[in-house]
């Protein structure tokens, strides 16, 4: 393992037990496909803390770091901070990534537009698209839609946990590969 390597992995031990202490919850729960859950996962918590936010927006880059994009994006209110920390970090890191952010609803006013952020990319851009959670993939594919429809091209899906639920799975169906930080099995092992 190369000492860039050994870094992120400690990154990623520190997003894990900051994750754990603040995001992860184990009991009784119905999330948002409408599924029973004997866990629950509010990333929130984490991504809006300083070093939460600091470490996600870290090693987000380091995942796209490969990838030829001119940005990232994601469904409101979920991955805001995805995309602020990941933008921000981009641009301190000498790559400047610039964020989308897809609205659930059309802006009922103005443009009436589903993708704020659109004026700094040109038709046919690549990007990236984060998610903190993909239990069904349901809003990452939604997202991934207005995305296309304001003619960017998607090169990568990305999220901080994959509940392993079939996300993964409907995502490839519609073309797209899905790279996560953690498995809940993942993020409880290195949160120890």
């Amino acid at each position: 393992m190369s000492a860039v390597e050994e870094q992120m992995m400690e990154l990623k031990r520190r997003l894990a037990r900051l994750l754990v202490e603040k995001s992860y919850r184990e009991g009784d729960f119905v999330l948002a496909s409408g599924r029973r859950s004997d866990y629950y996962f509010d990333c929130r918590v984490t991504a809006l803390h300083a070093e939460g936010s600091w470490l996600i927006g870290t090693l987000f880059n380091h995942m796209l770091k490969d990838l030829d994009i001119k940005g990232v994006g994601g469904m409101t209110l979920g991955a805001d901070p995805l995309v602020s920390s990941t933008t921000v970090i981009s641009h301190e890191q000498g790559r400047p990534l610039n964020g989308l952010l897809v609205r659930k609803e059309a802006k009922g006013h103005g443009t009436g537009q589903y993708v704020e952020g659109l004026g700094n990319f040109e038709a046919g851009d690549r990007v990236a698209m984060l998610e903190d959670v993909v239990t069904t993939g349901g809003s990452l594919l939604k997202a991934c839609h207005r995305i296309t429809d304001a003619e960017l091209n998607i090169v990568a899906v990305c999220a901080i946990l994959d509940r392993e639920e079939g996300g993964r799975e409907k995502l490839r169906e519609a073309g797209y590969e899905l790279l996560a930080l953690f498995t809940r099995a993942e993020l409880v092992a290195l949160a120890r």
